[in-house]
């Protein structure tokens, strides 16, 4: 005979029937895994391409994160969302996420359009936080996508949170969150104050070293960012022999 246990509200439940609940909630929880693995393979290609075929890549860094089913419940709890996994599902979309660091601020948007338009993605949401910047001056480029997840027994649609700053941004967001939690949520005036000042000055400093690198691309004349330099092959590069047969022989690839 099968033995029973006893749940918070003092029903007798199954063992058989936490032994699926346990195979449900890692279903779960693995789907938005894969989400996130999807979804790094699609950015890793094109800051490889960029890499080596544009000789720039607006993408510096790359992570992810997972939320753990204690954060899950946590914030489903905040949000008086049912604990069942059809309305977590629906109701919490930052479970997995990922964050794209970039040099410049027009980068941020560049790799936005980049992912958005890609046929397999679904752009679910978009706040902007860069153009209108939070009180405390905190900027970023949020997006929920939504990615097709191809599982044994089922295509799964998994929604991904995607962060995507400057270096400036990143850095003051990481300062930001670590006095956050020193002083547990509620940060005092005068360094609220002197936050939001070190945001400007990141701004300030976004602002300056994108002109800079502006102004260094003009001063380039017209030399394309395509263009193959035989001197200086990038890493993945052709035998010098063959370009030279194929730039002389004008082919096309």
């Amino acid at each position: 005979m099968e033995s029973n246990a006893t749940d918070n509200g003092g029903k007798a439940v199954e063992i058989a029937d936490f032994d699926q609940l346990r195979s449900d909630f890692t279903r779960f929880m693995m789907s938005y895994k894969f989400g996130i693995d999807e979804l790094m393979t699609k950015i890793n290609i094109l800051k490889e391409e960029f890499t080596h075929i544009h000789r720039y890549s607006p993408i510096e860094h790359v992570g992810s994160r997972l939320k753990t089913p204690e954060s899950i419940i946590i914030k489903a709890r905040r949000k008086n969302c049912p604990l069942t996994l059809d309305d977590i599902r629906t109701n919490i979309v930052d479970i997995a996420g990922i964050r794209i660091t970039c040099s410049f601020i027009s980068d941020t948007y560049r790799i936005a359009d980049m992912i958005g338009s890609q046929t397999d993605v679904r752009v679910l949401e978009v706040k902007d936080y860069i153009a209108a910047p939070k009180p405390n001056g905190y900027k970023s480029l949020h997006l929920i996508v939504e990615i097709p997840v191809f599982m044994s027994d089922r295509i799964q649609p998994v929604p991904v949170e995607l962060q995507i700053r400057t270096i400036a941004m990143d850095f003051w967001a990481s300062l930001e969150h670590k006095i956050f939690y020193k002083y547990h949520g509620t940060i005092p005036a005068p360094l609220l104050a002197e936050l939001t000042e070190a945001a400007d000055s990141a701004n300030r400093l976004d602002v300056t070293m994108e002109r800079l690198h502006d102004e260094v691309a003009e001063i380039k004349g017209g030399e394309s960012s395509d263009a193959i330099h035989l001197d200086s092959m990038p890493p993945l590069s052709l035998p010098r022999e063959l370009l030279i047969a194929m730039l002389d022989g004008r082919k096309p690839l």
